[in-house]
């Protein structure tokens, strides 16, 4: 089995995490992973606050190319590309190829967990997508939310005990508005578990619902 992993900009961190998660996730079965990276497209889309006909391009040419390489499954990653992965799931999986946002199902499950939703992001462009991706799986469920915003500006590049105290910070700022608190982004992961017990409130983040989704995928190929 070939998963590609649809980067933009990323570390090298992130990339182990998810890789490792993938691999204990198929436990020892037969896979392939392949990385693909292109930090212009979030650069491109952070200028412009909104993704770009260049960047949209350059990420469907990712897209492309790791199908080329032989790629099973497709993983987005990047959440501020989120409306460009919306539109090109449905499409790719009418190839035969399956397409996965790391970010989907965890917006599922926050939205059935409760009517207010904190979204956390370090970036404006995280923000917008996935509050979308959130209405769009409530309106899927066909349940009524309040989605609350929570910009931890600045924490975008801190190191990482400096990125969770802001984390907990910008939550704490809503968190009695609120049933649930999002990650917007895949590299919040790892302060899931400090953040949601220092504040008392359940905390989403996306990497082990997407990695769970790949493996899904992957058994339905079988």
């Amino acid at each position: 089995m070939k998963v590609a992993v649809i980067y933009t900009s990323t570390t090298l961190e992130l990339i182990e995490m998810i890789n490792d998660q993938l691999n204990s996730k198929f436990d020892g079965k037969d896979l392939v992973i392949k990385s693909y990276q292109d930090p212009s497209i979030l650069q491109e889309v952070i200028d412009n606050g909104h993704p770009t006909h260049g960047s949209a391009r350059r990420l469907m040419d990712m897209y492309e190319q790791a199908i080329k390489d032989g790629a099973d499954i497709l993983l987005n990653v990047c959440s501020s590309v989120g409306d460009i992965a919306k539109l090109a799931k449905p499409l790719y999986e009418k190839t035969g190829v399956k397409f996965v946002r790391i970010d989907e199902e965890m917006a599922m499950e926050a939205v059935r967990t409760g009517k207010r939703i904190g979204i956390i992001a370090t970036l404006p462009t995280a923000l917008e997508p996935t509050k979308r991706l959130v209405q769009d799986c409530a309106d899927l469920l066909g349940k009524k939310i309040n989605i609350v915003d929570a910009l931890a500006e600045g924490a975008f590049g801190l190191d990482q005990e400096q990125f969770k105290k802001m984390l907990i910070d910008t939550g704490a700022k809503v968190k009695d508005k609120v049933d649930a608190l999002v990650f917007a982004q895949g590299s919040m992961s790892y302060a899931e578990e400090d953040v949601s017990k220092a504040l008392g409130v359940p905390v989403f983040s996306s990497i082990k619902y997407g990695i769970a989704e790949v493996k899904k995928a992957a058994d339905s190929l079988e």
